[in-house]
């Protein structure tokens, strides 16, 4: 058994630094060192639709931006497969048979299911395919038998109920399918990253993002809204960072070289926290130094995202031609996953025989 990742992202917007941080940065080092067999990247558009059904054209549209963010931050057709959810149809073939596999109240009890229920206003009307959507979510890791999903921290209950449905799977049937691994973000910092207000989490639909497709005056107009610290009212005040969103970003995304460019009297962000907690640091000398660093990370990725937004069929061929050899993959699985359920009735020779002998002797 080869080493697998699979990772991949709903396509209801753009992808933001949330997702370039929990995910997109640490897929692109991944594919690069090449110690995994196969890397898989996927567009979950059928669970974006789980709660956009009424709304197709939105996921429609940002296929091919989740595609350019992708190829723009680094990922590459020839070092790992990307690919369209809805076309495998093995996914859903699978999905219908772990759905057999748990039950309403384990999936209830999922933390994740919980919050985007509350997000969502979904308390009294939850869409069934909503609401099953971990479970779709298990059959598209073992559809791949992936080993390894980079994600952020609140992806963890989803994994693990995955690694629970496999394991009941290879119980009840046959060893066929392999419990995956969740691989964090190497800088705790990164596994959550807040709003630009300061929020819990950046998500589109709150409207606090910053997005990899962002220009330099936007971020910059972003970045001199964001949340610090209520408690800092002058310069002199003693700040604090805890919570502040800028120094979670600056935590998330900049090194000691970018100190020694762009505000050399400190040597690292260490040292500007202890003056900042001191006090004498302003909060808009902080977000300076954060959209200096923000707009040089960001800079070669606005460069690759124009070149390839000048080619869009050429993008679309790499993701048919992805989606087809994903197929492969994915049928070759379910060709075991039938076996094993003793559903493949017309492959199963022995079977045929069998029933055959059986009512000859009557």
């Amino acid at each position: 058994m080869g080493k697998i990742i699979l990772t991949g992202d709903r396509p209801t917007g753009k992808l933001h630094l949330g997702h370039y941080v929990g995910s997109l940065r640490r897929r692109v080092e991944l594919q690069n060192l090449g110690d995994y067999d196969k890397m898989f990247v996927f567009m979950a558009d059928v669970q974006a639709l789980t709660d956009n059904a009424d709304n197709p054209e939105k996921i429609r549209q940002n296929i091919i931006e989740v595609a350019l963010d992708y190829l723009s931050a680094g990922l590459s057709p020839e070092k790992c497969t990307l690919y369209i959810q809805s076309q495998i149809p093995e996914i859903a073939e699978l999905t219908t048979f772990l759905m057999n596999l748990v039950s309403v109240s384990r999936v209830q009890r999922n933390p994740t299911v919980k919050t985007e229920i509350k997000m969502r206003n979904f308390e009294a009307n939850i869409p069934m395919g909503f609401f099953a959507y971990p479970v779709s979510q298990a059959a598209d890791i073992a559809a791949f038998k992936a080993t390894t999903v980079p994600a952020g921290e609140d992806q963890e209950p989803m994994l693990e109920l995955t690694r629970e449905l496999v394991r009941r799977f290879n119980q009840i049937y046959a060893p066929v399918l392999v419990e995956p691994a969740i691989m964090l973000p190497e800088n705790a910092t990164a596994r959550r990253l807040p709003g630009t207000d300061g929020k819990e989490k950046m998500s589109k639909s709150l409207g606090n993002c910053i997005y990899l497709s962002d220009d330099a005056d936007t971020v910059w107009k972003k970045v001199k809204t964001m949340y610090t610290d209520s408690t800092h009212l002058n310069v002199s005040d003693p700040g604090h960072v805890e919570g502040n969103a800028v120094f979670t970003y600056l935590d998330a995304f900049s090194t000691d070289e970018d100190f020694a460019e762009f505000w050399p009297e400190f040597q690292n962000l260490d040292e500007l926290k202890a003056a900042y907690t001191t006090g004498g640091i302003g909060d808009m000398k902080c977000k300076k130094l954060l959209n200096s660093v923000l707009n040089k990370m960001l800079d070669p990725i606005r460069a690759r995202r124009h070149e390839y937004e000048q080619d869009i069929p050429e993008i679309y061929n790499i993701l048919k031609k992805g989606s087809l050899e994903a197929r492969e993959t994915a049928a070759k699985t379910m060709e075991e996953v039938r076996a094993a359920m003793q559903i493949n009735y017309f492959e199963d020779t022995e079977l045929i025989q069998s029933q055959a002998e059986r009512f000859k002797q009557k």
